[in-house]
């Protein structure tokens, strides 16, 4: 994990939102807020455009910032590497006084051929591939990923975080499937619940995690 943005500061000891003595560690999953494909309901990955947040998206942002520091402090604050997400975590690590941590394990899912369409314009244009997709996790869009893909990925990522910060309590700024494929392996369900869950931008959940992998899902989908 490397440094993301000019955001130097202290490590804040935990209080608040910290996880028990027993050495779980505290993952508190965000949203990113929303930019202009968002508001399209447009698919927006990693292998395509990387937009900004929206003047909303930031209002979003901060109000999640506030959220979080109104309730304890925080160890650490680690981010995806795309724009949307290292926008959100600045000011979330602001509010905390530290430097955000890129984690590039913790991108959205490349949707390749189908980033910046709507679902219904995918399903005009790619229906075969569209019906093969939603039907197995197995399947990528025409130059992605697959969930699949996606899960290894998001795994490793859980794995270092755990590691790294045993015991602590980190905020986590990331996209829609890496944050439903997190829940997903907490609670022991398929891959393809994710397609039952539904996050809105700069929502927060928590996840508390041993480092035998048992897990403890705390909060869903709460919006500031």
């Amino acid at each position: 994990m490397t440094p993301a943005g000019d955001t130097a500061g202290r490590s804040a000891p935990a209080r608040g939102w910290s996880a028990p003595s027993n050495e779980a560690t505290t993952l508190i999953l965000v949203r990113h807020g929303v930019t202009g494909l968002t508001e399209r309901k447009a698919f927006s990955g990693s292998g395509g455009e990387d937009p900004e947040l929206t003047a909303a998206g930031h209002e979003q942002a901060v109000r999640a910032a506030d959220w979080l520091a109104a309730r304890g402090e925080v160890d650490a604050v680690v981010t995806s590497p795309l724009r949307r997400t290292r926008q959100t975590a600045e000011h979330v690590a602001g509010r905390f006084g530290v430097r955000a941590l890129v984690e590039e394990d913790l991108m959205e899912t490349s949707f390749g051929d189908w980033d910046g369409f709507t679902f219904g314009e995918i399903r005009e244009r790619w229906p075969a591939e569209l019906t093969a997709w939603l039907a197995s996790t197995d399947i990528a869009p025409p130059g992605g990923e697959s969930f699949e893909e996606v899960a290894t990925r998001v795994e490793r990522a859980r794995e270092r975080l755990v590691s790294r910060f045993a015991g602590q309590t980190v905020v986590v700024v990331t996209h829609v499937s890496p944050i439903k494929l997190l829940v997903a392996r907490a609670l022991g369900a398929p891959i393809r619940s994710v397609y039952a869950m539904e996050l809105a931008p700069a929502s927060i959940s928590t996840v508390a995690w041993w480092r035998d992998g048992n897990a403890s899902l705390r909060a869903f989908n709460a919006v500031p």
